[in-house]
């Protein structure tokens, strides 16, 4: 049976042969980009639309807030209170909030940063991290840590296997032990949300969202973190009193000294800042030159830029 022939004159089959060979080129690379991100472990999806133009503000956004803590970086830390309880069946549930100096994703970008031990230092180190899935401003990671307890005269080291589901667009980071061992359960949340510190300047208005406290104070008002952290620990064997009371003190201050590296690292960071732009000024040194400056101590997690980065890892 004779092939069909469009208006060219060509047969339909010669056309479809031509087709498919041209998209060969497009399949096989499509197939290597997935050959190798199945190789490493991680399922990279299609990041939205919504996120893209998420991901090119909050950065623009962070870097403004950055310059205003820089301008005025006056705040007071204050030590967190951590409330203990104790569910049924577990050792302990820990329920802690308190405010932090820097925005939202300042203190995100330092909790989710796969080297925080540097920043943590109740965690050893790292023995495995795999990126589960990836889609853009959502991370799915499995991690195992080393981490150190400390109580009184004494300490240990203890390994912990969760999997991290780290949302950048609502802030949140949340945790949970997928094998069994030392411990049965160990699972919580990161939650981080914005506190208008400015807010007294806006009055008699009441800025509900970040655009009306933009508005009200002209833009110049710093935005701080008020940061919730939940965890839920529960040993493969609960001990009984009064042991669990003594591992229940544990797991209390060794969060207890977590909230403090978190803080002292905030406070360290504005300082970095502050000093740069000291730098800076008494050496005549414009706003471009002054990204080159390296501080040997410098926290560097916090940009989200490359060049950026660059700058503060050159010497």
């Amino acid at each position: 049976m004779e092939n069909q022939k469009p208006g060219n004159g060509v047969p339909l089959s010669f056309n479809k042969a031509i087709d498919f060979l041209g998209r060969i080129p497009q399949r096989l690379q499509s197939y290597m980009k997935t050959l190798e991100n199945s190789r490493k472990g991680s399922i990279i999806g299609p990041i939205s639309l919504a996120d893209k133009e998420y991901a090119s503000t909050y950065d623009a956004s962070l870097t403004k807030q950055i310059q205003r803590w820089n301008e005025n970086p006056e705040w007071v830390d204050q030590l967190p209170e951590i409330k203990v309880s104790v569910p049924k069946g577990s050792l302990c549930n820990l329920s802690v909030m308190f405010n932090v100096g820097l925005p939202p994703d300042a203190i995100y970008n330092i909790v989710i940063n796969p080297d925080n031990r540097k920043v943590f230092k109740n965690i050893k180190g790292t023995i495995s991290r795999k990126v589960l899935s990836d889609d853009g401003l959502r991370q799915v990671v499995e991690v195992e840590q080393e981490a150190i307890w400390k109580f009184l005269w004494w300490s240990g080291t203890f390994s912990v296997h969760v999997v991290v589901d780290q949302n950048r667009r609502n802030h949140t980071v949340n945790f949970k032990h997928i094998k069994s061992g030392f411990m049965e359960r160990f699972e919580g949340y990161w939650s981080l949300q914005p506190l208008f510190v400015d807010k007294e300047s806006c009055f008699p208005e009441n800025p509900q969202t970040l655009a009306d406290y933009e508005h009200c104070t002209r833009g110049k008002g710093r935005v701080a973190t008020v940061v919730r952290l939940e965890q839920l620990v529960q040993p493969s064997i609960i001990p009984p009193p009064p042991i669990s009371w003594y591992v229940r003190g544990i797991t209390s201050k060794t969060t207890e000294l977590l909230i403090q590296d978190l803080l002292a690292e905030t406070a360290k960071l504005r300082n970095s800042i502050n000093n740069k732009q000291e730098i800076a000024i008494s050496n005549n040194i414009s706003l471009d030159e002054e990204e080159s400056i390296d501080l040997d101590d410098d926290p560097i997690y916090y940009f989200d830029d490359i060049k950026k980065k660059w700058h503060c890892r050159k010497r």
